[in-house]
């Protein structure tokens, strides 16, 4: 399968770029590599991550892995995964992705 970003999870990585650079460029590029890394063996292993509890009762198919303090949130579909959203984890998970 195919790992595809979203618009909104590409547009939750430049804010969380933005915000660490204001302290650490250097840091910024790296948690943003480390985040990216962390969604590659999701082509391989999509049920790698455990289901996003908020959302469990709607939808299970949205799944979650962790970069700490991040979850980097999927949506496992048929032929591919959409990173959907990066939220800090001490953030409440948005209404709707």
């Amino acid at each position: 399968m195919k790992v595809h970003w979203t618009d909104n999870a590409l547009s939750d990585l430049k804010g969380i770029r933005a915000y660490i650079a204001l302290r650490s460029p250097q840091y910024a590029r790296a948690m943003v590599e480390r985040i990216f890394d962390r969604t590659d063996p999701l082509a391989d292993l999509p049920y790698l991550g455990a289901t996003v509890p908020e959302y469990e009762e709607e939808d299970d198919s949205f799944r979650e892995v962790f970069e700490h303090p991040y979850r980097i949130v999927y949506r496992v579909l048929t032929e591919r995964i959409d990173v959907v959203a990066v939220v800090h984890a001490a953030r409440r998970m948005p209404a709707d992705l």
